[in-house]
Order: structure tokens, then sequence, then C-alpha cells
């Protein structure tokens, strides 16, 4: 005997309980499977974002950012605060705190939308059928009129750092140490190792950042690249580009790391080592043999622009599927494929994807960078503006950075916002919402900026793209 529901969604991350919750909100009988079991053993909604992700992240960036201003830079606000520590099991519990609060308010989203969840395995059979295998081994059958495969994806392991209990560490096991390493390594210089790094540095962590590429940040603008690279090494964090790790050994309570770069072979010791070079999709036990989906040459579930997968009434979202890994891209799809299946017009806008590394000051970016505009040969123009000459950046101690923003050349099309400085992830979205929009530069520059706030740099920086910013003197224009 099996269940019938409209709509049966695989996975309970912010791509799944998103696209379950706008189901439901839809009319839609819908459930929702997740197999995740928290440290205590209970099943828990939310996936890697709030349990392992996202969420917890930022609360030790948060509380160790707070710790590094309080032990630097409140004597220059005149602020005396000689003996500042940090308890570092307490910081762990706050975070936990957080993660327990959030994936059980998720519970009680479901409750009050009506989401059936079903705790277990969730596969994918033919006919749209769904098997659920309980933590207990028990199985049953959902039948589906439509079903969303939202499995997320997992961190990449790779063969010269296998991971051992405590020492050598995914970023799940980064987020759990109970005391501040002295030496940390971390392998792989992007999103992840960045944001790990500089909470374990802040903390007096004396962190080597290992990067196979030569290129810091490849995918970002690189001229705001290489400003992050610049604060994040005056910062403590030592980044070794163009090092490809090629062996660990365990030695006790620490690790040596043996890597290659143009120079030859070097050794470095370590008390942890953080393994984060990345993450693939999720498909083990996803899909029988018989459900018809197809995946691409990188594991990924192939899908169409509207995220349908090649079985009619089958839908994948988020790092299951193409585009960038991120949590809000995951969600969006949710809601849009929630929105096809109830017969609702819906798409969603692969090109306003904002992105950031909430490192301090944080990044962000949303649209085209230069290289890219250079590359496709669009004829593009440029707007700078400094943090440095802005009166709040100036009063909040935090002048580094910048905001730059591209428009096309002859129509004056905003094609890509990126910012370094304070508060980058929030001030990005006026770029999302101008790209959204198809605005113009000059429709930035027309607008009124509160003053003093930080946003001001993105009304000046689209002043700048012709030459028209007020608080700084204009680059002259090339004839």
């Amino acid at each position: 005997m099996s269940d019938k529901f409209d709509v049966v969604v695989i996975g309970a991350g912010p791509g799944g309980y998103v696209a379950a919750i706008r189901a439901a909100q839809l009319g839609l009988k819908t459930a929702c499977i997740e197999k995740w079991v928290n440290k205590e053993g209970k099943s828990v909604l939310g996936g890697t974002c709030l349990n392992v992700g996202c969420i917890p992240s930022k609360a030790l960036l948060e509380a160790s950012h707070k710790f590094h201003e309080a032990k630097h830079d409140f004597d220059t606000f005149g602020i005396q605060a000689p003996n500042v520590t940090m308890d570092v099991p307490k910081m762990i519990e706050r975070k936990d705190k957080i993660v327990t609060q959030l994936t059980g308010g998720i519970a009680m989203l479901f409750k009050a939308n009506g989401v059936t969840p079903f705790e277990g395995t969730g596969k994918l059979l033919a006919g749209k059928k769904v098997e659920v295998t309980g933590h207990d081994g028990s199985t049953q059958v959902l039948e589906a009129e439509n079903v969303i495969i939202a499995s997320g994806s997992v961190p990449v392991e790779i063969p010269p750092a296998p991971l051992t209990e405590d020492i050598i560490v995914d970023s799940t096991g980064a987020l759990d140490f109970t005391a501040t390493p002295a030496r940390l390594g971390v392998i792989g210089g992007g999103v992840i190792g960045l944001e790990l790094g500089s909470v374990w540095s802040r903390l007096g962590a004396e962190v080597t950042v290992f990067e196979a590429m030569d290129t810091f940040l490849a995918a970002m603008d690189q001229q705001i690249a290489k400003e992050v690279k610049k604060s994040l090494t005056k910062q403590g964090l030592q980044i070794e580009l163009g090092a490809r790790v090629t062996a660990t050994q365990v030695n006790g309570q620490e690790v040596e790391v043996t890597y290659a770069d143009a120079k030859g072979e070097h050794k470095k010791v370590f008390d942890k080592l953080i393994v984060c070079v990345g993450r693939k999709p999720y498909t083990k036990g996803v899909l029988s043999e018989d459900a018809g989906v197809s995946l691409d040459e990188r594991g990924f579930i192939f899908v169409d622009d509207q995220c349908q997968t090649s079985v009619p009434g089958v839908y994948a979202i988020g790092d299951v599927v193409r585009g960038p890994m991120l949590a809000h891209k995951a969600s969006e799809e949710g809601v849009t494929v929630a929105e096809i299946i109830a017969g609702h017009k819906a798409q969603m806008n692969y090109d306003a994807i904002p992105g950031v590394i909430y490192t301090f000051p944080e990044v962000a970016s949303v649209g085209k960078t230069e290289e890219e505009l250079k590359a496709a040969g669009v004829p593009y123009k440029t707007g700078v503006f400094p943090f440095s000459a802005i009166g709040r950046a100036m009063a909040n101690n935090c002048t580094e950075g910048m905001v730059k923003i591209l428009a096309h050349e002859e129509t004056d099309r905003v094609l890509g916002m990126h910012i370094f400085g304070q508060n980058a992830g929030e001030m990005i979205h006026n770029g999302v919402i101008a790209l959204e929009f198809a605005s113009s530069a000059e429709d930035l520059a027309l607008m009124c900026f509160a003053h003093p706030t930080l946003s001001e740099a993105v009304h000046e920086a689209a002043l700048a793209v012709d030459g028209h910013a007020i608080h700084m003197a204009n680059r002259k224009k090339r004839k």
C-alpha cells in the first residue's frame, strides 16, 4: 500500500524545505523526506546549510570577529578592555543552540503549512514512486504526481589527505574544534577555506592556506581579489598559491603536510588540517537504476532551464544540479519549481545570483566580472569608489575595500557589481536589483542614497562610471 502525494521532495535542505513549503502553500499535497541525523542522534531538517554550513559558520565568524575587534580595535574607539579572552566551548555551544533553534523552526513551518515529513532516506523509483527507508530499516513507497530531488552535496575528499577523527577534518569537523589550534593548515583557498581559516586565525591560530591554483579566487573580479588577498595576508593568513598538497602524515597529535609549488617540495607541521577543496553533488542511493534520470559527466543531475530532469514530472534543484552551489540559489529554484508544478509561469534568473564570502571585510559580487566581459568581447566601462572616502566607513574604523560597477559601454546597462568592504553582503543587493530590473548605471547615479551610509559607495561608483563621482577626483576619460 502506498501513500499518494501531488509533490514528494527528497531532501530538506534550503532547496528542499523551501520547495515543500511553497508547494503546500499553492494547495499541493506535499511530502518531504530527510535522512539527516544530528550529534544527539535526532532526525533534523535544514540540510548542510543549517546544520554544518552557512549558519554555524556565520555564528563562529561573528563570535571570532567580535573577539578580534575587542582585542585589537577597541582601543581606537577609546574602549579599554585589556584582558579579553575567548571561551571556545561556549562559542561552539552557542553555535549549536542557534542550529537547534533554526532546524526546529523548519519543523514548525512544515506543520503550519501542512507538509508531511518523513524521516529516512528517499530513493526515486521508476514511475515517479519514491521509496522511503526509515532509520530502523523499514520501507514504504510514496506515489507522486511530481518529484523534486534536492539531495544536496558533500565535501570532496582527496587521497593525499584522508580524514581522521580529529586531526585532518573537513568543513564540518572544523566547526567543532574545542580549542584553538596553535598551527592550522587549510587545503583549499576558496570561500569555505577562507572563512574557516579566518575564524581560527582571529582566535590566535597560525593559519596557512594551500591553494592549488596560481590565481587567488580565480572566478572573482581580479581587481577585487587582489585587494582581498592583501587584506587577509595583513590579517595573518599565509596564502600559498600554486601549492599542491601531495601527502600527509599524522604523528601523534600533529600532522605533517607535504606540498609542491614552483620552488619544489616542502613540508610543514600543523596541529589541525582542514580539507575544503570543494563539494560534489550527492546522488548516492537517491536514484534507482530504472528511475530514468540522467547525470552529466561531472555527476550532476541533468536538468533543463526549468529544473526538469530527463523524466517528465521529476525535477532537481540546488547543489545536485548545475550552477553555483549556494543556499539561496537552491531556495529560489525550489520556489520556481513549486510554481511551475502548480501551473504558474515562473523562471529563475541565473544572471542575478549574488555570491558572498563572509571574511572581514566581506566580499560580494553579482553579474559579470571584468575578466568575463573582456573574454566575451563585450564593450564595457567601470566605476570604482573606495570606502576610504566614505565618512561612515571612517566612523566605523573600516575603510578597507571598494565598490566596482561594470556597465555596458554603449547602453550603460549594469552588467556586474563587486564589493569588498564591511557589510558587502548586505550592500550587494543594490546590484541584484539593478541587474533584475535591467537598470543603467545612470539609474543608480540618479537615486538618492542616505547619508552617512556605506551604501553611498555604490552611489559614488555608479557616478564614477561616467566620471561624475563627487567625493573623489575622477579619472580622465581616454579619447
